[in-house]
């Protein structure tokens, strides 16, 4: 139930170290980041995401869910742009889908939107960490996701949307929980077929 691990080292390491900003930022599409879009938010669009953290959070549980709901609303938004709006979840049996995502492009999109929501002053109790990897194809496929720490506790998150359709509020789970096999349980990935 996880992504294929076939990415273009090259392109996400470039598009992880660049500085996102509203007017300019690099999305990956096509599995592996095959395919790369330059997008941008207009002020309209960015109103529509600083709406969601109002109230500012008052601790880092709250602000957990609002990254969450902010996390699909940009992919959304994103979405309408490059073509990810029919984006499903999961990765396997849905290669003939165009423009699908696989769990590598979820992973980088999502540091990515993280990065601008910390640049707009939006992500103020948590810090954006390395994305991490579970399994590695010894003990099952692959599967990465983006990664925050709370600043109070320190404890450390799985940033993850690649478990739900394009737009879908993403599921952040503690580190230990996502490394176990974690789906949820009312995730596509977790119906039967």
């Amino acid at each position: 139930m996880s992504c294929a691990a076939w990415a273009d080292l090259t392109e996400i390491s470039r598009i992880y170290h660049a500085q996102p900003d509203l007017t300019g930022f690099d999305v990956c599409q096509g599995g592996g980041c095959v395919q790369v879009d330059r997008v941008q938010l207009t002020p309209a669009e960015w109103q529509v995401i600083q709406r969601l953290f109002t109230p500012l959070p008052e601790h880092a549980e709250q602000e957990r869910a609002q990254l969450a709901l902010a996390i699909g609303a940009i992919e959304d938004m994103v979405g309408t742009k490059v073509g990810t709006t029919a984006d499903r979840a999961g990765t396997f049996g849905n290669r003939d889908y165009l423009h699908q995502q696989d769990c590598n492009d979820e992973a980088i999109n999502t540091t990515t939107y993280l990065r601008l929501l910390q640049q707009q002053g939006l992500l103020r109790m948590h810090e954006i960490l390395d994305m991490r990897t579970r399994h590695f194809f010894f003990t099952g496929w692959p599967h990465s996701t983006a990664v925050i720490r709370a600043l109070d506790s320190q404890q450390v998150y799985a940033v993850d949307s690649w478990f739900y359709d394009n737009g879908e509020p993403a599921t952040i789970v503690p580190m230990a929980l996502w490394k176990s096999g974690y789906v949820p349980t009312d995730s596509p990935l977790s119906q039967p077929h």
